[in-house]
């Protein structure tokens, strides 16, 4: 789906976010750009920069979700940090470069799952054939020849005095036919059957200091391949034997050179890296005190990750120039000039998203294919209820979102989850039990069961 128009673009991200027109444009132009430049010659390809995006917003708006629906219609590897979290160089906490190297294992995992998924059916047949193996063990007579135990009425067959059949019986392939047939039926479902799993021995942890998650990762790497696989018995019923069969023996059929050669390109030509709470690094200078200590520091290890460089990661060199920056904030004390002047030159493209009102969050409850009025209704349906939600219901809900946003803290689309955890509250904690089946709520359900909490400013702001 990589070569979608930026309005197709659009048209998918509406699907599942309310509002926002300027930021779905901003990032769908920004995909478009990314596939334009993998068309140029080469010479001047590399001399395209990515558009880098900065959204200025209140939590709960959609910023987040935005960037991690384009990632997906992408098929991009992508990966959510939060710029707070960073420290300077010189400082306890994590390094700016640790992105990149979360970014590349992302891709090597989403690479790797997409070449397990071509080699599936092959992987599926070398499992069959293992199953069938652990079905019909092999046992050597004295002669040297090869017979199978008697585990099934196949092989009820007349024996001499020196356990040797007396007379002919089907073949070991037929045998072998009849049981695949078997298996393929589900007649075998219910059997068990004892299988070697081998397993890759891992030091438990080394390091325990916070900061220090990625060299922990490589020493654990290094010393891992220094053991052996182990292998463990394991008694598992058919199905699930070969689920764990088939992932085992798709596992040994991917070439893991290729899937890092493949993760680290991708990452380098359609990698996204959304960087929330910018806002947080953006303040200036507190003397040299405090926690803002590093805020500017942190903002230049950024740089040239963000500009262009190269990261050393496990597996392989990973350079920077082209991957795209999606950074985010609410910037309600500070504002994007607070950033130091280079950075705010690497991200060009700046959008602000609005704030949401009563009617976005009335189609943020019915709209959308994941709209939250919708999940309820799903979830509960698991227990046979039959429940409804009423337009008004869907009304008053809005209204208190709306209101106690106003009045409290506003987290934007965020208080429609809390609000309609606390009315169905009771409903879901009763549906295993309940009699009566089919449930409608409607805005007097909904009045009664939060009117108390909407109208007490204090105990809402606990609450919802």
């Amino acid at each position: 789906m990589e070569n979608l128009t930026p309005r197709e673009v659009v048209a998918e991200l509406d699907k599942y976010i309310i509002g926002q027109k300027n930021a779905k444009r901003a990032v769908a132009i920004a995909l478009r750009t990314r596939w334009r430049r993998l068309r140029l010659p080469d010479d001047l390809r590399d001399e395209v920069v990515p558009k880098n995006i900065i959204m200025i917003g209140s939590t709960g708006v959609g910023k987040t979700e935005i960037a991690r629906r384009l990632a997906k219609l992408a098929d991009a590897p992508f990966v959510k940090v939060e710029a707070s979290k960073f420290t300077e160089v010189g400082y306890v906490g994590r390094d700016v470069e640790s992105i990149i190297r979360d970014l590349t294992e992302q891709s090597v995992g989403l690479v790797k799952t997409e070449q397990m998924a071509d080699v599936q059916e092959k992987a599926a047949a070398a499992a069959e054939e293992r199953v069938l193996d652990a079905l019909l063990p092999r046992r050597r007579s004295d002669a040297g020849l090869s017979y199978r135990e008697p585990t099934d009425s196949a092989y009820d067959a007349p024996r001499d005095s020196s356990g040797q059949p007396a007379e002919p019986v089907e073949t070991e392939s037929a045998t072998r036919e009849k049981f695949r047939k078997m298996l393929r039926d589900g007649k075998l479902d219910d059997r068990t059957i004892e299988l070697e799993i081998k397993e890759k021995a891992v030091p438990m942890g080394i390091i325990s200091n916070m900061g220090m998650e990625d060299l922990e990762s490589s020493l654990k790497d290094m010393m891992g391949n220094m053991f052996p696989e182990k292998s463990r018995r394991r008694t598992l019923k058919i199905p699930e034997a070969m689920k764990v069969l088939t992932q085992e023996e798709a596992s040994r059929m991917v070439d893991m050179e290729k899937v890092n050669r493949e993760a680290v390109r991708r990452v380098e030509q359609s990698g996204i890296v959304f960087l929330d709470e910018i806002d947080k690094i953006a303040g200036r200078e507190s003397g040299g005190a405090g926690p803002d200590v590093s805020r500017e520091g942190v903002q230049r290890d950024l740089l040239p990750i963000i500009e262009g460089s190269t990261v050393n990661t496990k597996h392989g060199m990973v350079r920077t120039d082209h991957i795209l920056f999606i950074a985010a904030g609410a910037f309600h004390v500070s504002k994007p000039s607070d950033l130091i002047p280079e950075l705010q030159g690497r991200f060009p493209i700046r959008v602000e998203l609005d704030n949401l009102t009563k009617d976005d969050f009335v189609r943020i409850l019915t709209e959308p294919r994941n709209a939250l009025t919708k999940q309820y209704v799903a979830l509960l349906g698991t227990e046979g209820l039959d429940v409804e939600f009423t337009t008004d219901a869907v009304e008053e809900i809005a209204s208190m979102a709306a209101t106690v946003n106003e009045k409290t803290e506003n987290i934007g689309a965020r208080r429609l989850y809390t609000i309609l955890e606390k009315l169905t509250e009771e409903l879901s904690f009763h549906a295993p039990d309940a009699v009566q089946k089919n449930i409608t709520i409607n805005a007097g359900y909904v009045q009664g069961q939060l009117k108390d909490i909407t109208k007490d400013v204090d105990l809402s702001r606990y609450i919802l």
